[in-house]
């Protein structure tokens, strides 16, 4: 069972009693209070410590989308790049056994269920007022992100999956089909089609070399960072959330910057702000930055099926049918340059 099978209230409370089971395992005063932030693939709730008042963040993992060892890999990843690549990542609190997971047997039975607690980082999302200044400073976030990402040496162990074109598309799409899309009939069908048709073609042209290719955070966007209303550079910024992390094309990072909105008329000139920061750090080729629009397209065609599987979540349902309809626009708009 899936936290999207149960009533909101319901999942609600079964993971808020799981965190509760998992902060036994836990350096924290009993009595702790547990509120929720966010409940969309992960549960993640805010923990207050009862006896000394100090706030960690603790992240309860959905079922089936990864083992043990795939989340181990991303911690050490986290840990990598805050010691070796001077990116803000949140620090990982152990378990009293040393553990970075905890694992849990929920005590109405369900199936086992991971978590992990992670100290408590100041700042907010940045403001849509100061998006433009934020995207450069999350490009050049980025190209730090995949500089290291070239020269680490993965350790024994590390287990992560990959965001390719069978992945987006194929029978085992992760999540899900976008011909299940909110709001894709016929018409739609035919024009999403070509999309992957074309997409498929010129990613398999473009090839995923090393230089092209390698771990990636893939959900790189301006709601993964956490920023204080004077933040002006990227050291001040903290960057979490690296559920989706894996190996991918580095490129789909800048699509996954523009996630939800790539349909409005800024996005172009945000795109030149994140090149800008980039820049400052890494080149980006000319014949890459040709296919920065395949991978906004490949990202938006992926959001199509996310919505589709997620319609109990407010947010996807609150996109429906509209997202698929401007989707199909920009599909037309990208086909008739590359077909």
């Amino acid at each position: 069972m899936t936290n999207h099978d149960l009533s909101e209230a319901d999942a609600v409370a079964r993971l808020t009693e799981v965190a509760h089971q998992a902060l036994e395992q836990y350096d924290v005063a009993p009595g702790c209070d547990v509120s929720l932030l966010d409940l969309s693939e992960n549960a993640t709730f805010r923990v207050t410590d009862a006896a000394t008042g100090t706030a960690s963040i603790l992240r309860v993992h959905r079922l089936g989308y990864h083992d043990h060892a795939d989340v181990v890999s991303e911690l050490r990843w986290l840990d990598a790049l805050r010691e070796e690549a001077g990116v803000r990542t949140p620090h990982v609190l152990p378990t009293v056994d040393g553990e970075p997971v905890a694992t849990v047997v929920p005590t109405d039975g369900g199936p086992e269920r991971m978590a992990v607690r992670f100290e408590f980082l100041s700042g907010g999302e940045p403001p849509e007022t100061r998006r433009h200044r934020d995207f450069e400073t999350l490009g050049e976030l980025t190209a730090r992100m995949h500089r290291h990402a070239r020269q680490w040496p993965r350790p024994a162990g590390f287990s992560r999956f990959s965001w390719n074109c069978d992945a987006a598309f194929g029978p085992g799409a992760r999540w899900g089909q976008w011909r299940d899309g909110v709001g894709v009939g016929p018409e739609e069908r035919a024009v999403l089609g070509r999309l992957e048709d074309t997409l498929r073609r010129r990613l398999a042209a473009f090839g995923s070399g090393p230089a092209r290719w390698g771990l990636i955070h893939a959900d790189l966007r301006l709601a993964n960072l956490l920023v204080d209303d004077s933040a002006d550079d990227a050291d001040a910024v903290s960057v979490i959330d690296f559920d989706h992390c894996g190996n991918g094309w580095y490129l789909y990072d800048l699509g996954t910057a523009v996630s939800f909105f790539e349909h409005q008329p800024e996005v172009p000139e945000l795109i030149d702000r994140w090149l800008r920061g980039y820049r400052r750090v890494l080149p980006l080729p000319a014949d890459d930055e040709a296919e920065i629009w395949t991978f906004v397209l490949f990202r938006r065609l992926l959001l199509v099926a996310w919505i589709g599987s997620h319609t109990g979540v407010d947010f996807a349902r609150g996109l429906g049918a509209d997202y698929t309809a401007d989707s199909c626009a920009l599909a037309e708009q990208y086909l008739s340059r590359h077909t």
